[in-house]
């Protein structure tokens, strides 16, 4: 009885998560500018920008991957509690802050300092999202009241083992205080890994 108590709407939680990631990849692009006085010199103006494009698709994709992968959860559970929405609110506090520090790095490129405290505190905001994502999944699937049916025991226990390696952005975020650009270039390479994890949740949850 206790359980079912507990139980809350997983509607509301769904529809709080999509609202709020597709607004964090609207902010996104909000960023992207070229001077005002930009018109004398409008290519070399836009092409100046290669910074902001690098960041902004890094934290598109990103963003857009934690979406698949809070997708594939949330299509294997028949309910939420408290905790899990707890979690996506962790999940979605650091989703919706990443526009931040992706204006930072924009900014801050080519200025010594600056660039390296940008780059290695937007690889520390990526990794916290990835982190909070991972604890989402873990919980979900260790919560069997929670699941459908149909998913199987045995791939709801693998993917309680699921987490990204953290590795990667460990290396990445030291590489930044040193070789700034390079450690955003190896964001996006992560970012792009990621996708990997996103399909290997659904792969482990389907029925059958």
């Amino acid at each position: 009885m206790s359980a079912v108590r507990e139980e809350l709407p997983l509607g509301r939680l769904e529809a709080l998560s999509d609202g709020v990631f597709a607004i964090a990849i609207t902010l996104l692009v909000l960023e992207l500018a070229v001077e005002p006085d930009a018109a004398d010199h409008a290519l070399r103006s836009i092409l100046d920008e290669w910074p902001s494009y690098l960041a902004y698709i890094t934290s598109f994709l990103t963003i857009g991957v934690v979406w698949m992968a809070h997708s594939a959860i949330t299509s294997r559970l028949r309910a939420a509690d408290g905790t899990l929405y707890r979690l996506n609110l962790l999940v979605l506090l650091l989703a919706s802050f990443l526009p931040f520090p992706t204006k930072l790095v924009s900014d801050f490129i080519d200025d010594d300092d600056a660039e390296r405290v940008a780059v290695v505190f937007y690889g520390l905001t990526l990794l916290a999202l990835v982190v909070a994502l991972t604890f989402l999944v873990r919980y979900a699937f260790e919560r069997r009241e929670l699941l459908k049916p149909q998913v199987e025991k045995g791939r709801a226990a693998e993917a309680r083992r699921y987490r990204p390696s953290y590795v990667f952005y460990a290396i990445a975020i030291a590489i930044g205080l040193l070789l700034p650009i390079v450690a955003v270039g190896l964001y996006l390479a992560i970012a792009l890994y990621l996708a990997v994890p996103a399909r290997t949740i659904r792969r482990l949850a389907r029925p059958g």
